[in-house]
């Protein structure tokens, strides 16, 4: 039996998923457990690469990745992105969280400082669900895009998962491989 999870990095749900199967492991003749896409350096340079290619260097603007963010310790990964980002190419490519570290104030100085006028905002997650439809996208005055627009940006969204690109299914798949 092959278990492949679709989280983005280690994290609280991860360790809950690990522990769920582990308790299932004698029923099975054997119980692979695959790692989230964002697991070593070697995949954070993958998906950064991914993400620069894929979107580019907007003309006087920026690329901002906003991810989940968590308390686990696996928020290092965000941070870390930031670097693999620019590593890649991205030298006006930012990553931020909602919940987490580096968060909006960290990048909207990021963005002053490097002299961006303009934002493409993309959801760092796996689907555009409620993050991205309201904390980056929304129209309420605590959204990403609210907040950017307040501060003089031009803002655009894609409201489009990480899940609907090509070479992010096959990282996944990828991951699935090491495992069966």
């Amino acid at each position: 039996m092959a278990v492949q999870p679709t989280h983005l990095l280690y994290g609280f749900e991860y360790d809950k998923l690990k522990a769920d199967a582990a308790a299932f492991a004698g029923r099975f003749a054997r119980l692979a457990l695959g790692r989230p896409l964002a697991a070593d350096s070697e995949s954070l340079r993958a998906l950064a690469a991914c993400m620069v290619r894929r979107f580019g260097q907007p003309e006087g603007g920026a690329l901002v990745l906003l991810g989940h963010g968590t308390e686990h310790f696996a928020n290092m990964v965000y941070p870390a992105m930031q670097t693999a980002l620019r590593l890649a190419g991205g030298r006006r490519a930012y990553m931020g969280t909602v919940e987490g570290w580096p968060g909006f104030d960290e990048v909207l100085a990021q963005l002053k400082e490097d002299g961006c006028g303009q934002a493409l905002l993309v959801p760092f997650m796996l689907v555009a669900g409620d993050h991205a439809l309201n904390d980056m996208a929304g129209d309420g005055p605590k959204s990403w895009k609210s907040r950017l627009e307040a501060a003089g940006f031009g803002v655009r969204c894609r409201m489009r998962g990480l899940g609907a690109l090509p070479e992010v299914q096959a990282l996944y798949g990828a991951r699935l491989r090491e495992i069966v």
